[in-house]
C-alpha cells in the first residue's frame, strides 16, 4: 500500500512540474515577442498619388521623419544618371523617398522649394532633390528605407522588387 501511494505522489509531483514548466516556457515565449505597439511600428503605408509636385510630405516610420517628394518635370530633367537611379517612379511620376536624417549627425534638414534643395541648419549641409549630398559634411546621401509599392500605395519597412533592384545597384546598403 505504501509503494502505491508513492507512486502516486511521485506522478502528480511530476504532473505539477511538468505543467509548471510548460507555463513556464510560455511565458518567457511571450517577454521575448515584440510588444504589440513595435509591430504596429513595423509597417507604414502613404498614398503618394495625393502628393503634389515640388510639395515634401514628411510620414514617420519606425520614429524617423520620411520624406516623399513628387518631383517636377523640370526637376527630372535636370538629372544626371545617379540622380534618377534614386528615384522611385510611380505611375510615370518621380518620387523622393528618403529616411529625412542628414547622414551627419542626424538632424533634420529643411526643404527648400524655390532651390528645389534640402539644407542642414546644424552644420551647413545640403542635399539635392535625389538625395544626394552635394555640400559637406554630411559623409553620404540621405537613405532610403526598405519599401514596396503596390499600385499608388508605398509600404514602409518591405523590401518589394523595386528596393531589392537598388539594393542590388549598391544605391542603398
Amino acid at each position: 500500500m505504501n509503494q502505491t501511494r508513492r507512486g502516486f505522489m511521485g506522478k502528480a509531483f511530476g504532473a505539477v512540474a511538468g505543467v509548471g514548466a510548460v507555463g513556464a516556457l510560455y511565458a518567457m515565449k511571450r517577454s521575448w515577442d515584440p510588444l504589440p505597439s513595435v509591430k504596429a511600428a513595423g509597417f507604414t503605408t502613404i498614398d503618394i498619388s495625393a502628393c503634389a509636385e515640388n510639395k515634401l510630405i514628411v510620414e514617420k516610420w519606425r520614429g524617423k521623419p520620411i520624406f516623399v517628394l513628387r518631383k517636377t518635370a523640370e526637376m527630372v530633367a535636370k538629372q544626371d544618371e545617379a540622380e534618377t537611379a534614386r528615384d522611385v517612379i510611380v505611375d510615370g511620376n518621380h518620387y523622393l523617398i528618403a529616411i529625412g536624417l542628414c547622414t551627419h549627425l542626424g538632424c533634420i534638414p529643411a526643404y527648400r522649394e524655390a532651390k528645389t534643395d534640402f539644407k542642414c541648419a546644424c552644420h551647413g549641409g545640403e542635399f539635392d532633390s535625389s538625395g544626394i549630398n552635394t555640400k559637406a559634411p554630411p559623409p553620404s546621401p540621405l537613405v532610403i528605407p526598405p519599401f514596396k509599392i503596390n499600385g499608388t500605395t508605398l509600404v514602409l519597412g518591405e523590401s518589394g522588387p523595386e528596393y531589392t533592384k537598388m539594393k542590388e545597384a549598391g544605391i542603398v546598403a
